[in-house]
C-alpha cells in the first residue's frame, strides 16, 4: 500500500510533530505541579533529557507517546503505519532499545525512572497514584 501523501507532504506532516511540549507532557506538568512537586525541564546533563527532573530526589519522569515508544498491552496508538515498514520497524526498534538503555544508564547512576504512557492521561486519578508511590520516599 501506497502513502496517501507526497513524499514533500509526508516531510511537511511529519516536521510538525513536537518532540518537547506535547499536550500528554503538558498534562503531566499541570498535574504534577498541582501535587506540590517541582521539577527541572528536560534534564540537561542526563542520558536521555528526562522529560521532568526532581534533582533533590534523584528521581525522573519521563512522559512517551504510545506510537513512538511502542507501548504495548493492548494500546490503540501503538499501530503500525500501513506503508514504508522497512523503515518504521527498525525505527520503533531502535527508540526501544534507546527507552532501555537510558533508564539503566540512569538507574545505574542512582536515579528513579517513571515512564507515563500517553495513553494513561485519561485516568488522572490513577496517574497521580502512580506519581504519589513513585514521589515517596521508600
Amino acid at each position: 500500500m501506497t502513502d496517501v501523501f507526497t513524499p514533500s507532504k509526508r516531510s511537511q506532516v511529519m516536521a510538525l510533530i513536537r518532540a518537547k511540549d506535547t499536550k500528554p507532557e503538558l498534562a503531566v506538568r499541570r498535574l504534577v505541579f498541582n501535587m506540590g512537586f517541582r521539577y527541572r525541564l528536560n534534564g540537561g546533563g542526563l542520558p536521555g533529557r528526562p522529560d521532568l527532573v526532581f534533582r533533590c530526589r534523584r528521581r525522573v519522569l519521563f512522559v512517551h507517546g504510545c506510537f513512538w515508544h511502542r507501548h504495548m498491552g493492548g494500546c490503540r496508538r501503538a499501530t503500525l503505519p500501513k506503508s514504508r515498514l522497512d523503515y518504521w520497524l527498525p525505527k520503533f526498534a531502535a527508540n526501544k532499545r534507546r527507552d532501555r538503555s537510558v533508564a539503566a544508564k540512569l538507574r545505574a547512576r542512582g536515579w528513579r525512572v517513571l515512564v507515563i504512557w500517553e495513553c494513561e492521561l485519561k485516568d488522572t486519578d490513577r496517574v497521580r497514584g502512580r506519581i504519589a508511590r513513585f514521589m515517596s520516599n521508600t
